[in-house]
């Protein structure tokens, strides 16, 4: 879930730009610190939207920069347990498939995308039903639960998503659609007496 908040944190500011210590410069040097970056309390740093105040500057022995404390406005994506997500497939593998949910992947194991056993087609990218014309592949959009989730904040890549699609109301929007399509004509036909 995305969502905007207040925070606070301290700011290097190094010799070279120290004679214009103004939001912009402290709003510039908070992106390239934090934006991409994960955290278990916020989730990921999506965008610095705002610097609020820049507090009084502080020397440290042995360091050449200045640190100043800043509040500032952020948006964040944090996904929640049980959080309904739409995605879009950006990888599959054989165990699954990859889907990009807003700045974060998760994973949808392929034991919980059907109850049909899918086989991995390599060539085409895709997981395949031998049972039905079910497949979902690169691109394909989804609507998922996320089921487990654990933030690794030193190494953003490593963290982990686990998502379901198991679930009525869930799983590849294309399926979901025809599903939807299919139960219209069956009450069309309920209604006419077909």
């Amino acid at each position: 879930m995305y969502k905007r908040v207040r925070l606070r944190d301290t700011v290097e500011v190094p010799p070279e730009d120290l004679a214009d210590v103004s939001p912009d410069l402290v709003k510039r040097r908070l992106q390239d610190e934090l934006e991409g970056r994960m955290d278990e309390e916020v989730g990921s740093v999506v965008s610095i939207t705002e610097v609020h105040d820049v507090g009084d500057g502080a020397v440290i022995p042995s360091r050449p920069g200045v640190y100043y404390e800043v509040e500032f406005d952020a948006v964040t994506f944090d996904p929640e347990m049980q959080e309904v997500v739409d995605g879009e497939v950006v990888e599959v593998v054989n165990f699954g498939a990859f889907v990009g949910i807003g700045p974060v992947d998760g994973l949808l194991h392929v034991s919980q995308i059907s109850d049909e056993y899918l086989a991995y087609d390599e060539e085409n990218q895709r997981l395949a039903s031998r049972d039905s014309d079910q497949a979902l592949g690169v691109g394909d959009a989804v609507r998922a639960r996320i089921v487990t989730k654990s933030i690794d904040e030193r190494n953003p890549r490593d963290s982990k998503i686990g998502l379901t699609a198991k679930q009525v109301g869930l799983g590849r929007l294309a399926w979901l659609r025809d599903d939807r399509d299919e139960d219209e004509e069956s009450e069309t036909a309920s209604a006419t007496g077909d």
